[in-house]
C-alpha cells in the first residue's frame, strides 16, 4: 500500500487494497480504480459514518451531473438515483445515498448496485495510523459491465466518476471529518 497522502485535503490515487471486498470481486471489471486521504486524528474511524457523510454531501455540480444522467438513463430504463433514494426503493435495505449496504463492519463497509447493464461494488475502508502515517479513509470502486451499453456508458462517464470521487471527499476533508465525541 502507498504511503498515506501528506495532506489532510488531496486525495491520490492508490492500488486497491488486497484486502478490500471489491478486489476480486468480479472476475473481468471495465473500472477500477482506489483513492486515498489522510484522516485527522480526532477524526470518527467508523467507514459507514465517513461514507455517509462524503456520498450524502456532494459538491453541487456534482449533483447537477446526476441530475443530467437521470434524464439519459431514464430513456433506457436503467435505474435513476431518484427512483435509487426514494423510500420504496430503500424498504428494509440499508443505503448511503444511491448505493445500498451489502455489508458493514469496523474498518469497511461495502457498498454498490446492479442494474441491467453493470453491476458496480464500493469498498470504503478506515486504515488506522501507523508511525510513520496519519489514519487513512481509502475508496475503492469496480465495474463489471454486463452488456454494449454497459460498457459505452462507463466509457463515458469514468472521467466524471473520477472526478467526483475525488471532489467528494476532499469536500469532506476540507469541511471537517466528523470527530470523535468525547465522552
Amino acid at each position: 500500500m502507498q504511503n498515506a497522502p501528506t495532506n489532510l485535503t488531496t486525495p491520490v490515487a492508490v492500488p486497491i487494497p488486497p484486502d478490500a471486498r471489491v478486489n476480486g470481486f468480479y472476475a473481468t471489471t471495465q473500472l477500477a480504480d482506489a483513492y486515498a486521504i489522510s484522516l485527522p486524528a480526532d477524526a470518527v474511524m467508523a467507514p459507514e459514518v465517513l461514507a455517509r457523510f462524503m456520498f450524502e454531501s456532494q459538491p453541487v455540480w456534482a449533483k447537477q451531473l446526476m441530475q443530467l444522467r437521470d434524464v439519459v438513463v431514464s430513456v433506457f430504463g436503467l435505474k435513476t438515483a431518484k427512483q435509487l433514494t426514494a423510500p420504496k426503493a430503500a424498504g428494509s435495505e440499508k443505503r448511503i445515498a444511491i448505493f445500498k449496504i451489502y455489508a458493514s463492519n469496523a474498518n469497511e463497509v461495502f457498498l454498490g448496485e446492479d442494474d441491467s447493464h453493470l453491476n458496480f461494488r464500493i469498498s470504503a475502508q478506515i486504515r488506522p495510523a501507523t508511525p510513520s502515517s496519519a489514519p487513512q479513509f481509502i475508496v475503492s470502486s469496480v465495474v463489471h459491465c454486463n452488456n454494449l451499453l454497459g460498457r459505452t456508458y462507463i466509457t463515458v462517464i469514468a472521467p466524471f466518476h473520477r472526478a467526483i470521487v475525488k471532489a467528494a471527499m476532499q469536500r469532506a476533508a476540507m469541511s471537517g471529518w466528523p470527530k470523535v465525541v468525547a465522552g
